[in-house]
């Protein structure tokens, strides 16, 4: 199964994206720190650590028990330059440090209150539900 996250808009501060479904159905919204990629070049080059998104690219998603986040965490693995990453529950920028975050709503600002636990809700069933019949799940994040 493939997610895809689509970013939409890059601001200095943020980014905003789409979360959808391997049928281009929406499940929720997405809140990344900035986008600092500079294609060809080493992570390590552009990285600022703790402001950064994660590279476009394709990531295997799984389900990780995480000493911060709990029980099946939402994991994005082998994101190179980057270690810990997470798809987890935020309001703002501030609340992460270059994990995607979820949220049903997004403000202007970031994500609107009380809708980032349920988006992170339905995905983590999204993702169960294809490992339980033991499918292999993958997060493409694409750059406008």
């Amino acid at each position: 199964m493939k997610l895809t996250l689509t970013r939409y808009e890059l601001t200095p501060a943020r980014t905003f994206g789409k979360l959808t479904a391997e049928d281009g159905h929406r499940l929720c919204y997405t809140l990344e720190d900035a986008v600092r990629e500079v294609p060809g070049k080493p992570v390590g080059n552009w990285k600022i650590h703790g402001k950064t998104a994660i590279p476009a690219g394709s990531y295997r998603l799984t389900l990780e028990n995480s000493p911060r986040f709990g029980l099946d965490t939402l994991t994005v693995n082998a994101v190179p330059g980057f270690t810990g990453v997470r798809m987890h529950a935020g309001n703002t920028e501030y609340d992460t440090e270059g994990c995607p975050l979820l949220g049903l709503q997004v403000t202007p600002t970031g994500i609107m209150g009380g809708t980032s636990r349920p988006a992170v809700a339905l995905v983590k069933e999204v993702v169960r539900q294809a490992i339980a019949e033991g499918r292999t799940v993958m997060l493409e994040v694409k750059n406008p």
